[in-house]
């Protein structure tokens, strides 16, 4: 039997727990999710919430509609292509995190974050766990929120770029995907400071060549 996520990392409340979706995709915004769960989530929700990753579609949006519920407050946001571009994805990444954190309704006393690299958020003491979608709730619960928000937006433009087969990858460099950019060449949904991915720098420079 799995075992359940934690629901605090500390004595501070509200909690809020950061995560983000798309960081490594060749296409499309980078989603990031914060969440604060109540004191005391629901049974139905401790039991099922899990690390995005792990779970299966169904199961992803049965959390998300439970998350929605329950959640004290949560936001989901992101950050385009053209800023990725700009200031590269670990820092939109982290700035998506910032824009979530600002439209809560409620302002936490405490942040946790996936992964190891952030940027304070205001005088927020905040942490970083790495894995931490994996072992406290509300950073599962932001994952998920994330996760399935950006896999909604790839599906939407997926019916502009079928080619791509977004509706499938949601961005990710899979084999049709690359077999795509290197018959097609890149959209305008498509990272161009990613150009040190193989399938990326293909492209760039069979186009410096001609």
């Amino acid at each position: 039997m799995r075992q359940h996520l934690k629901v605090r990392y500390s004595q501070s409340f509200p909690e809020a727990g950061c995560d983000e979706a798309g960081r490594g995709c060749l296409a499309g915004p980078v989603f990031a999710a914060a969440v604060i769960l109540p004191k005391h989530p629901e049974k139905e929700l401790v039991e099922v919430l899990n690390d995005s990753k792990k779970l299966s579609v169904v199961q992803r949006n049965q959390c998300r509609k439970l998350i929605m519920d329950q959640a004290l407050a949560c936001a989901v946001a992101s950050v385009d292509v053209e800023t990725i571009d700009q200031v590269n994805i670990l820092n939109a990444s982290i700035l998506a995190m910032h824009k979530a954190l600002e439209m809560l309704q409620l302002q936490p006393l405490m942040i946790l974050i996936d992964g190891n690299r952030f940027n304070p958020y205001h005088t927020i003491p905040h942490t970083c766990i790495i894995k931490g979608d994996a072992s406290y709730l509300s950073i599962a619960a932001a994952s998920v929120l994330a996760k399935t928000s950006r896999d909604a937006y790839m599906e939407d433009i997926h019916h502009d770029f079928p080619e791509y087969d977004w509706i499938h990858n949601k961005g990710y460099p899979t084999p049709k995907h690359r077999l795509a950019i290197q018959r097609m060449g890149l959209t305008p949904h498509h990272r161009r400071s990613f150009k040190q991915h193989p399938q990326l720098r293909l492209h760039f420079e069979k186009h410096r060549a001609q």
